[in-house]
């Protein structure tokens, strides 16, 4: 039987609010050991993803200190996501045609109820 996104995925991924500052953020990071942390609105739905990459990006290396600024100016959108049904084959094509290493799962509703990286399919 083919394997799914949700036989992989670490599920219940911590997020965080667009309107979070980036200094919080990074600290979520290192207690829950990722780079990525899911996005999500008041509904839990997600609108975007902040990594590492990001805040490195396009706040430290522009200059700009990370407790002064928010999620919202950081964060990549739109997401790029893989239903919870997705065959492996669909979440690696998803993965290797967007050259991204990380991609969230979500449900019907579009709410994060996991995410999947380069280590869950190898």
């Amino acid at each position: 039987m083919a394997r799914l996104a949700r036989d992989v995925m670490t599920a219940d991924p911590a997020c965080c609010s667009s309107t979070m500052t980036l200094d919080q953020v990074a600290k979520l990071m290192v207690q829950n050991d990722c780079g990525e942390i899911p996005v999500v609105d008041s509904s839990d739905r997600l609108i975007g993803v902040v990594t590492d990459r990001d805040i490195v990006c396009r706040i430290v290396a522009e200059g700009k200190n990370p407790m002064a600024h928010t999620v919202d100016e950081a964060m990549t959108r739109p997401v790029v996501t893989v239903p919870a049904t997705a065959s492996l084959d669909e979440v690696m094509t998803t993965m290797e045609q967007n050259q991204i290493r990380r991609v969230p799962v979500v449900d019907d509703s579009g709410c994060c109820i996991g995410i999947i990286a380069q280590a869950d399919l190898a």
